[in-house]
């Protein structure tokens, strides 16, 4: 069996998982108003929003307004909310709200003061029953709700349905997709002929391109998505969850790539030409580690994902659950792993071409492992408005350069013709076969 076909069949079962995930949360919320779940919450969570500048909106429509009104039912407005209010009686609770909209209509609009900075409003409802604990809920049906929470746009009208910490991301994906674009109009066709002529890396750069397509998928699933939210609110969130399902399935595909490559070259140096450097090299260990390697990482993405109450456009970047801060933790210790692999090879390498060829591969590799842990600890001197776009743009960029930058060393017309000890009418895109060929 083969190591695509392996893999393929390790991360099938994250399409299912992924696809159940919630894709994103929609800053047009509508579900149920429950008086239950207001009593046990202190409040029910609705949802929050980074509210900035001048003509902040939020507006609720019911169903039901005749049953709302008869239960005295509202909605709490709370700015920064403070974890402290957890510890505080149910009634000082619902009395520390900056504004409380009562919903006796069908529709109702409560403006958002102007804000100096962006600032996270959090809304609640609560009914006559919340702080009642003695009282017995009566058998009403649930209240159907719509919320919509809008920000300025640039006309200064209440339009825009992304929070202060989710704007620019569309136009990031938008450049991003014609980067895309771009590149795959002047590389595709030397890169298809270069597959087809197989070669030493053949496999390698099957699975660089499978996870760079992946990438471009995700990209063009959440840019989908987020030009549908700016227009409802919603977006559509199976476009949202085929983008991180994408993701999820690159990330997992280059590690196992990049251990197998490692783990596979350090197990068989002992028995193996030392001419043929960084060459998949099949063995039962080795496949198990990298497997063992890929299951771990695509498990604690997923564990990331269910486990976050709300989910936001691609908020896994921000790693901010349990199952995030392990998921760094295991790209750290991957990088270590990677560091003492190549330290191994290039400590007892004579030629310096080929210790220039490990090199760069590990810059590729620390680049694509570390980019997330550091961008994650940086973000923390940002306003908490950017630190969701740093991390997120950061990471995406970084993981498509450090591809790039692997595609660049395995295609080198140089190193590449060094380092491999087949003979130059089998590699492709080198000098001689591209003079058969004429220029592209």
């Amino acid at each position: 069996m083969t190591p695509k076909v392996k893999m393929w069949r390790l991360l099938a079962p994250l399409a299912v998982a992924s696809l159940l995930a919630s894709g994103a949360s929609a800053k047009s919320v509508t579900g149920l108003l429950k008086s239950e779940a207001a009593r046990r919450q202190k409040g029910q969570f609705i949802t929050k929003f980074m509210y900035q500048g001048d003509s902040g909106l939020l507006a609720c429509r019911l169903d039901n307004p005749a049953l709302a009104s008869e239960k005295e039912s509202r909605l709490l407005l709370y700015q920064d909310m403070d974890p402290d209010l957890d510890h505080l009686s149910c009634f000082e609770r619902l009395a520390k709200s900056q504004f409380t909209v009562s919903l006796s209509e069908e529709e109702h609009n409560q403006s958002i003061p102007r804000q100096s900075s962006p600032t996270t409003w959090q809304v609640l409802y609560a009914d006559r029953y919340t702080c009642q604990e003695g009282v017995v809920i009566p058998q009403h049906a649930d209240l159907r709700f719509t919320v919509l929470l809008l920000n300025p746009d640039s006309a200064g009208n209440p339009l825009e349905h992304f929070s202060a910490e989710e704007a620019g991301l569309h136009g990031f994906y938008f450049l991003l997709l014609l980067a895309y674009f771009v590149a795959c109009c002047i590389y595709s066709r030397p890169l298809w002929q270069a597959l087809r002529k197989g070669g030493p890396m053949h496999t390698v750069l099957r699975v660089l391109t499978t996870a760079l397509a992946l990438q471009g998928f995700s990209a063009l699933c959440n840019y989908i998505h987020l030009a549908r939210y700016s227009r409802d609110g919603t977006g559509i969130p199976l476009m949202g969850s085929l983008a991180e399902f994408w993701d999820m399935v690159s990330q997992v595909s280059v590690l196992y790539m990049l251990l197998s490559l490692c783990v596979g070259w350090t197990l068989g140096r002992g028995r193996k030409p030392q001419a043929r450097p960084l060459q998949w090299e099949r063995s039962p260990t080795s496949t198990a580690v990298a497997a063992g390697g890929g299951v771990l990482q695509g498990a604690l993405l997923l564990w990331e994902q269910f486990s976050e109450s709300e989910s936001q456009h691609h908020s896994y970047h921000l790693q901010q659950s349990l199952a995030g801060l392990l998921l760094m933790a295991l790209r750290v210790g991957l990088a270590l792993l990677l560091a003492s692999v190549l330290y191994q090879i290039t400590s007892t390498e004579r030629s310096t071409l080929k210790r220039d060829f490990y090199l760069c591969f590990a810059k590729g590799c620390f680049l694509w492992f570390l980019c997330h842990p550091v961008l994650f600890l940086l973000s923390a001197v940002f306003n908490e408005n950017q630190r969701e776009k740093v991390v997120t743009i950061g990471v995406v960029l970084c993981q498509s350069i450090a591809m790039v930058t692997l595609y660049q060393l395995f295609l080198s017309r140089s190193l590449y013709w060094e380092v491999s000890s087949l003979s130059s009418m089998s590699l492709p895109l080198t000098m001689s076969r591209a003079n058969q060929r004429g220029r592209y």
